[in-house]
């Protein structure tokens, strides 16, 4: 597996910056599989992420694990928390990785003379004790046979407004499947 310094330059190439959020992905990410005692380039059937916030870090955890969207492989979970799960399908094992809400103020410790904040936070989180950026926790993650990796499973078509559902998001409302716009779940409004 890459490096720390390996990765952090592949992320400044694909994303044309360099940034505290990046660091601390490719970190959770490393110790997470590390935990796990996975290697995503050996193996990338066997890896599943739920990420739970929508910054620079879930950028940073795709390029260190492999994990994508379109592979069913990485999951969104809106939380709002810089968090990060790892599940190990073949060894039915997890691990979560939580980065501690003080980490911000000790890595200020670390870098005193830094020009600004930011800077002194991108210094620190390179060279921080994992200890003192992260939480790491066993967990457990049931995922059902519609959040495995893999082809589509089951398509239906939404009683509404014919929309195919796939893998079993549709929502039954009195007996009738709908897709989760038509149930009352959309993101949007139609407009006329």
């Amino acid at each position: 597996m890459k490096d720390l310094e390996e990765l952090l330059e592949e992320a400044h190439r694909r994303y044309g910056h360099r940034c505290a959020g990046q660091i601390l992905g490719i970190r959770m990410s490393l110790a997470g599989l590390r935990e796990l005692g996975v290697d995503p380039q050996e193996s990338r059937e066997r890896l599943v992420t739920f990420v739970e916030i929508d910054r620079c870090a879930t950028d940073a955890i795709e390029l260190v694990t492999g994990c994508r969207l379109g592979r069913r492989t990485l999951k969104f979970r809106d939380y709002g928390i810089m968090a990060a799960t790892f599940v190990d399908l073949e060894e039915h094992r997890a691990v979560r990785v939580l980065t501690r809400d003080d980490a911000r103020e000790s890595a200020l410790a670390y870098f005193p003379d830094a020009p600004d904040p930011t800077t002194a936070q991108r210094q620190a989180y390179r060279t921080m004790p994992e200890a003192q950026l992260f939480t790491i926790e066993p967990v457990s993650v049931e995922l059902g046979p519609w959040d495995l990796p893999g082809p589509t499973r089951r398509k239906v078509v939404c009683a509404a407004c014919g929309q195919v559902v796939r893998d079993g998001k549709e929502v039954r409302v009195e007996g009738r499947p709908l897709c989760r716009p038509c149930a009352g779940g959309a993101y949007f409004q139609r407009l006329p």
